[in-house]
């Protein structure tokens, strides 16, 4: 079943306690169909399509990494979901990250995967950042796809995984992305990671070239009491090692939820 909230398409499958996912800046929805399938025995999963993204309604103008968070904590509201496991990858774990620490009323855990601090932490990742939206305008979002799948995924990834990634990634609209790209240059998060007060696991995979392991393993050696666990694949590891994502995932929140239960 799907849900709308402020023009953005919510996916829910499942019951238990609630897992939102935030997808890549390259992704949807649709990137999570693995886990969305993978953790539904055992809750209410919620796969947003970000604005402009998917089905979503594109936004009139870029929202902001605190204009995603705050949209995230209403949306959690509005469809009776807080708190809830958030489940960022990439810049969907940037996302999430922002969550923890302005609204850390509505999160009951944080999974970080493929994650960073932000794009923000220098100048030149910034500026990188900045000038894909005008590479996505100029090459079309077909050939962007076509050049920039490729480095989400590991040496030797299943083809028909490659296929499905950059397929996805063809999808993407250049409202969205530019919003979303510019959030991405605004952000450091590391300054404020050791203020965030929930559980926290963070997954990378073990050939991501993109984000890479060492950022994951300064995430986890930043944030209070977080646990890291490297995967095979490589920075869309949730759709290369879906069984083993799903499954440290589950085992992570199933942690998680026992406690809140005591």
């Amino acid at each position: 079943m799907t849900a709308t909230v402020e023009g953005v398409r919510v996916r829910i499958a499942g019951d238990g306690s609630p897992v939102l996912l935030l997808h890549g800046i390259g992704g949807s929805s649709a990137s999570f169909d693995a886990q969305l399938a993978g953790l539904a025995p055992k809750h209410r999963v919620l796969a947003w399509d970000a604005p402009g993204y998917g089905g979503s309604a594109d936004p009139e103008k870029p929202l902001g990494m605190a204009g995603y968070a705050a949209l995230v904590g209403r949306l959690l509201a509005s469809l009776d979901a807080a708190p809830a496991h958030l489940v960022g990858v990439s810049w969907g774990g940037v996302i999430a990250t922002r969550v923890a620490l302005d609204y850390p009323e509505v999160v009951r855990s944080l999974v970080l995967a493929d994650s960073t601090r932000g794009s923000g932490i220098d100048s030149e990742r910034a500026a990188v950042m900045r000038a894909r939206p005008s590479e996505l305008n100029r090459v079309g979002a077909a050939e962007f796809a076509r050049r920039r799948a490729p480095r989400l995924l590991a040496p030797g990834a299943d083809p028909a995984v490659a296929q499905r990634v950059e397929d996805i990634m063809a999808e993407i609209r250049l409202p969205g992305y530019t919003s979303a790209a510019e959030s991405m240059a605004e952000t450091d998060h590391g300054p404020r990671l050791s203020r965030i007060s929930v559980p926290t696991l963070v997954l990378v995979g073990e050939h991501d070239q993109v984000t890479g392991v060492a950022e994951s393993r300064r995430l986890a050696a930043s944030i209070p009491g977080a646990r890291l666990e490297v995967l095979p694949g490589g920075h869309a590891a949730n759709q290369e090692a879906p069984r083993r994502f799903s499954a440290e995932v589950l085992d992570f929140l199933s942690q998680v939820d026992s406690v809140v239960a005591r």
